[in-house]
């Protein structure tokens, strides 16, 4: 005996819908409805279908991340509901799931999940699919981004207090731009901007010059004016010619490599490169850590400052007590996710401004290596990106590029 459906039901294994408007459909409509309904994922009463990579615990990503499918309803009061964009892979994110990081996203059962989970990611670009009565400064089709860390963005959609993000004039931005804005760019601004007063010609020297905060610093430097000497991992033959091509073509004035700043001779070539001492170099950036820390720090002029922001060489820095009683050297260092939970004005006053150059052709992206997420897009894929953000030589940073979700 077969089973009765429910007379006003006519049930899809995407979607239910009323039974007399699918009588009303030829085969033809029918298969576009269905195309339809396969995009969007958002069933008849308005429920959006999500997928999140969450951990239960920390460890290794291979071991920890899942993929997992739940529902979001549709908003109401001041909520809204956003599709991600694009959400980059940061090395930060990925010491979150080790567990390593000073901070951590919430670990919950909101989502469904068997276990309190954690959704990892703190950047990206969204947008706002719908939103409720109560939501006055976004509306739908506006982009967003987090105003603070920790919201978890690795994920398809979300469901979010409007006062957690922040609107963005996406007109002549790309999603990718937008979503790593927030942390790389930002962080090279401040760190050129507040720490010790710079004009014109005066030098700084930064370690990890390739990365995606060297990069914005050699620009924003360079655009203020600013001279720089830039240290790289040293690559060999053509690919490191190309490599201290590519950063002088950014802006930088001098390219060493990380093995030539470990040489004792090596404060005597600043000097020389500062016209004998008499262009000041007063600042050095530091996301290394170590004794490719202290080789920067040494050149830098009486009174000078080293910032550091990283440590991805994972040992300390040793800091000689004449560099602190002869030189009056200031060790100090600066975490932009702390700044812009403590500033958020500041800190949107700034991405308004990089973003701003970027829409003017004056800033240039970063070389990203696109991740796509579909909704058919498995686990097996999204987690192996995730691993490979902390390889030694990447081609570019990871981003999580979103399709039809």
């Amino acid at each position: 005996m077969k089973p009765k459906l429910r007379p006003s039901l006519c049930i899809s294994s995407l979607t239910i819908r009323p039974l007399a408007r699918c009588q009303q459909k030829t085969s033809s409509t029918l298969r576009a409805d269905l195309s339809l309904d396969r995009r969007r994922h958002i069933s008849a009463y308005g429920y959006t279908q999500a997928k999140a990579l969450v951990y239960p615990k920390n460890g290794s990503p291979n071991d920890v991340l899942t993929l997992h499918s739940h529902s979001i309803s549709p908003p109401h009061s001041n909520l809204l509901t956003l599709r991600t964009l694009a959400a980059p892979l940061n090395p930060a994110d990925i010491n979150q799931i080790q567990g390593t990081y000073p901070t951590a996203p919430p670990f919950t059962q909101t989502l469904g999940t068997n276990l309190p989970s954690a959704v990892p990611g703190n950047e990206a670009c969204f947008e706002v699919l719908s939103a409720g009565s109560g939501c006055k400064s976004v509306s739908k089709g506006d982009w967003v981004i987090p105003r603070r860390t920790g919201l978890g963005t690795w994920r398809t959609h979300l469901q979010i207090e409007e006062e957690k993000v922040m609107k963005i004039n996406k007109e002549g931005l790309k999603a990718e731009q937008v979503a790593t804005v927030s942390v790389n760019p930002v962080t090279a601004y401040i760190m050129l901007k507040d720490f010790t007063p710079l004009k014109e010609g005066d030098w700084f020297i930064q370690n990890g010059a390739n990365s995606g905060v060297g990069r914005a610093a050699v620009q924003l430097g360079n655009m203020w004016g600013l001279k720089s000497i830039c240290v790289v991992r040293k690559r060999d033959g053509a690919e490191g010619d190309a490599l201290n091509q590519e950063m002088k073509d950014l802006g930088a004035t001098v390219v060493v490599n990380d093995e030539e700043i470990l040489e004792k001779g090596f404060p005597d070539r600043v000097k020389e490169w500062t016209n004998r001492g008499r262009q000041p170099l007063k600042l050095a950036l530091n996301c290394v850590g170590g004794d490719a820390g202290m080789a920067i720090a040494k050149p830098l002029d009486e009174g000078g400052t080293m910032v550091t922001y990283g440590a991805m060489g994972k040992t300390p820095l040793r800091v000689g007590a004449s560099m602190l009683i002869f030189k009056d050297l200031r060790f100090v260092g600066f975490w932009v996710s702390k700044w812009g939970d403590r500033a958020p004005e500041e800190k949107k006053r700034t991405i308004d401004e990089v973003l701003g150059l970027i829409r003017d052709g004056r800033f240039k992206d970063g070389p990203m290596v696109e991740v796509p997420w579909s909704y058919e897009t498995g686990k097996e894929e999204l987690v192996d990106a995730v691993e490979g953000t902390l390889g030694r030589f990447r081609k570019g940073k990871g981003i999580f590029k979103f399709g039809d979700t």
